[in-house]
């Protein structure tokens, strides 16, 4: 089984694919026109085109023809590309989530246990899981794990093996982490008795 892939799907599951609908230029105009405050004769005025025209733009009720066009930006000052440029989304800001020992969502394979954190945060650029590692040998895997993006382990008990396919195994114990590409193949094994864990922070792409 591919551990990130079934985890990078867990975490962009929370919605539809976002699809951009064609621009209404006409709304557009009004929006630009009423962000300034303007009534229609002020901005017509502005414009330098009737107010009965702007009227049948911003309704849908004409195409206007370049010369117009011109005008329109001139008149909001913006430039012609603006006008059929989508305002930028609004960004939102201050977002947090809270998970609580054991709160976060398991999610269990053969190698390893996970527990999916930060899960009420839907569009994440970042995907953070705590791991309990089950594998004692890379026998165990079914290949390698290669995923797009990097990522960012911790070891947070125990002694693991960290294998990647350009490099020799490596060691770690508690407090250690790695940076790594994650396009290259790459496993993590138990070399303690116990059970070690782990917090794995992975880049979604």
């Amino acid at each position: 089984m591919n551990r990130n892939a079934s985890l990078i799907e867990i975490a962009r599951a929370g919605g539809e694919p976002e699809i951009t609908p064609p621009l209404d230029l006409g709304a557009r105009v009004r929006d630009l026109r009423k962000a300034r405050g303007w009534t229609l004769e002020q901005a017509a005025r502005q414009a330098g085109l009737a107010r009965s025209t702007l009227s049948k733009i911003e309704n849908g009720q004409m195409s206007p023809t370049y010369e117009a066009l011109k005008k329109l930006a001139t008149g909001l000052e913006i430039s012609v590309p603006q006008l059929f440029t989508p305002p930028a989304a609004e960004k939102i800001n201050g977002r947090m989530a809270v998970t609580r020992t054991g709160e976060g969502t398991a999610k269990a394979t053969t190698t390893y246990e996970h527990e999916l954190l930060a899960e009420t945060l839907r569009k994440k650029q970042m995907l953070p899981y705590r791991a309990r590692i089950r594998a004692r040998s890379m026998e165990e895997f079914d290949g390698w794990v290669r995923h797009d993006g990097e990522e960012f382990l911790y070891v947070l008990t125990g002694v693991i093996t960290l294998y990647t396919e350009f490099y020799e195994p490596v060691e770690m114990r508690r407090g250690d982490s790695a940076y790594y590409d994650a396009t290259m193949g790459h496993n993590v094994v138990s070399a303690s008795a116990e059970d070690a864990t782990i917090l794995w922070v992975t880049a979604l792409s």
